[in-house]
């Protein structure tokens, strides 16, 4: 070891060698929003990547014109010397390629039920066939989404897209329309469109689609709130989390469900629903963004990269489904 890298491991020990990476898909791409997507990350992620990166290499790295970032001349030195020291890392690192079948062990994911239906029997397929050596440990309770993760008790979890720490990174993985959900023979299932004053004549299910450990009916939805907003409110005949209960529910009685084309084959086989576009009455019907979190502790891990890739793949097949459907109702 020479005399000058001993003095100065202590400031390495700083570096998260993945800043070099995202600084690199920013050199390539010249915008946060398409390095964001280079690296499968959300555009809020990849910003606040690179104020660490301005923090750590005490340079503001960027100036933007227009829609392009500008590297500043101490970016432009690093990309002359950046693409060989991330080669040479690769090629230290790629001695020995992981092989997924050789790793013993649990990985557990908090996963929302109404994504697990679709998710998980997949995943199991694609995990005993080539890591049979992995247990899947799933759960859609959690106290603390973030909390578990830093602790060690989750290794990833599917949530809705929300604000986090820096610590957690979080992958795209599908967006998906909400819209009402009734029973065939309902009152207005043979509607084309629906208005605000016809469905609030009837009573709603609540479903829970975040991680929960338990549920409330003086929790507001937004959908509820944005009723608020239109001085309306809704009528709750039940809240949960159970899906299956929610459906039965929904398919027994005239109440409403405010969901989405989930892409269940439950659904079409079990269960004969009717979906409608939200009331034109209500702002907007909006869009919510599922990802796939992860603490920046396992982030080189193999065997948590090569989980999490799978997941991604089978999520975003799933998200081409969601989108034509979507687009059929």
């Amino acid at each position: 070891m020479t005399k000058v890298l001993a003095m100065n491991l202590q400031k390495l020990s700083r570096l998260d060698l993945n800043l070099l990476v995202s600084l690199q898909a920013l050199l390539e791409e010249k915008s946060v929003t398409r390095a964001a997507q280079r690296l499968f990350i959300t555009q809020p992620a990849m910003s606040r990547v690179l104020q660490r990166l301005r923090h750590q290499l005490d340079d503001p790295l960027f100036t933007r014109t227009g829609n392009e970032l500008v590297p500043t001349p101490k970016a432009r030195d690093l990309q002359m010397r950046l693409p060989e020291l991330l080669e040479n890392i690769l090629e230290m690192v790629s001695e020995g390629e992981f092989d997924p079948a050789a790793y013993v062990g649990e990985i557990t994911i908090a996963v929302p039920e109404f994504v697990a239906i679709s998710l998980v029997s997949e995943l199991t397929k694609v995990v005993t066939q080539y890591a049979p050596g992995v247990i899947l440990s799933i759960s859609s309770e959690t106290d603390s989404v973030e909390g578990e993760l830093a602790d060690g008790v989750l290794d990833f979890a599917i949530d809705i897209e929300k604000g986090i720490t820096e610590d957690i990174s979080a992958r795209n993985l599908a967006i998906f329309t909400p819209s009402i959900w009734m029973r065939e023979g309902h009152p207005l299932a043979k509607k084309s469109r629906v208005t605000l004053d016809e469905i609030l004549e009837y009573p709603f299910v609540q479903y829970y689609l975040l991680i929960s450990k338990r549920v409330s009916a003086r929790t507001d939805a937004r959908f509820d709130r944005v009723l608020r907003d239109l001085g309306r409110k809704r009528k709750k005949a039940m809240v949960t989390n159970q899906l299956m209960t929610a459906m039965e529910t929904v398919c027994d009685t005239d109440c409403l469900m405010v969901a989405a084309k989930y892409g269940l084959t439950m659904e079409r086989e079990m269960y004969r629903i009717v979906r409608k576009r939200y009331p034109q009455e209500l702002p907007h019907e909006g869009t919510i963004s599922l990802v796939l979190l992860q603490h920046n502790r396992t982030s080189g891990s193999p065997i948590h990269q090569w989980l999490a890739d799978k997941v991604v793949g089978l999520m975003r097949e799933w998200d081409k489904d969601l989108a034509a459907d979507s687009a059929a109702l």
